[in-house]
């Protein structure tokens, strides 16, 4: 039996690391690629390795378009992710305290109604969405990329964070009750300092989706200066004359970057967060 429980945790490991290894071919493909010549990124697509390393498509690509460098769209998607986060977490932890704490009428109504919103293909509300921001002056602005956000428009993270809530003891709102705490002074004073587990995993996944948002870049942002990342990324490409590939794949290396530093350094709370385990011991 032993040696069957061995057998079958060999052939276990063999397969996890042979499918990520499948998974992940394609990022250190596009890494690779970033350091050779242009001109060899495809004439050489089967080499793994660069027969010759380069730093110029880091150069070229940093150079941006149009006068505005790359550092640029760094900024703006750093700007947009950020605050739409920040917006995002705080907005989604008061409305999910309200769900999971207080009282009143249309209360279950207004979760289904939330938990509706999260079943609607972002497709079915693009075209009345541009026509509001359109009236609102923010076509061409990074308000709709971060405003609405704001306002706990993410029907995910209200929905994570009020299981969170509610798996912690209602004893501590009682004995803060008696103490004569309002329900502004319990979630400021005990509840939200709680959530730190289930706050950084909606940081994690929403700077993560803001970060490479390409679509809602591409309907309302139509100034050079202002694009993100994740839109300045397809000006490498140009179907009507050459594309510099290697400037692309070295600015995409670079882009995901952020995104991989937030992950392995708040991972420890992912689980946790997700978990929604609020209290333990």
């Amino acid at each position: 039996m032993k040696r069957k429980k061995t057998i079958s945790n060999i052939i276990y490991h063999v397969l996890v690391c042979a499918f990520g290894l499948v998974m992940i071919y394609p990022l250190v493909w596009m890494v690779m690629s970033s350091f050779k010549d242009t001109n060899t990124i495809f004439t050489t697509a089967t080499s793994l390795i660069p027969e010759k390393f380069t730093l110029q498509n880091y150069v070229n690509g940093w150079k941006g378009f149009a006068k505005v460098g790359f550092g640029t769209f760094f900024k703006n998607s750093l700007f947009i992710s950020i605050t739409a986060t920040i917006g995002t977490v705080l907005s989604s932890s008061v409305v999910a305290y309200g769900f999971a704490r207080c009282k009143f009428p249309g209360r279950k109504l207004l979760f289904a109604a939330m938990l509706a919103s999260m079943m609607l293909p972002a497709q079915v509300l693009m075209i009345p969405q541009y026509l509001w921001y359109q009236k609102l002056n923010w076509v061409g602005t990074n308000l709709p990329l971060i405003v609405p956000y704001c306002f706990a428009i993410q029907g995910f993270f209200v929905y994570m964070m009020t299981n969170f809530i509610e798996g912690i003891p209602r004893e501590l709102d009682e004995a803060a009750k008696i103490d004569g705490c309002s329900y502004y002074t319990i979630f400021t004073k005990i509840i939200f300092p709680l959530m730190v587990p289930t706050m950084i995993t909606g940081c994690i996944f929403s700077f993560m989706w803001r970060w490479d948002d390409f679509l809602g870049a591409l309907l309302y942002v139509n100034k050079t200066e202002k694009y993100p990342v994740s839109l300045a990324l397809k000006m490498f490409c140009d179907p009507s004359s050459s594309s510099d590939y290697g400037a692309m794949f070295a600015m995409a290396t670079l882009s995901i970057l952020p995104a991989v530093l937030i992950f392995f350094c708040l991972q420890r709370y992912l689980v946790e967060g997700i978990s929604t385990s609020g209290l333990k011991g």
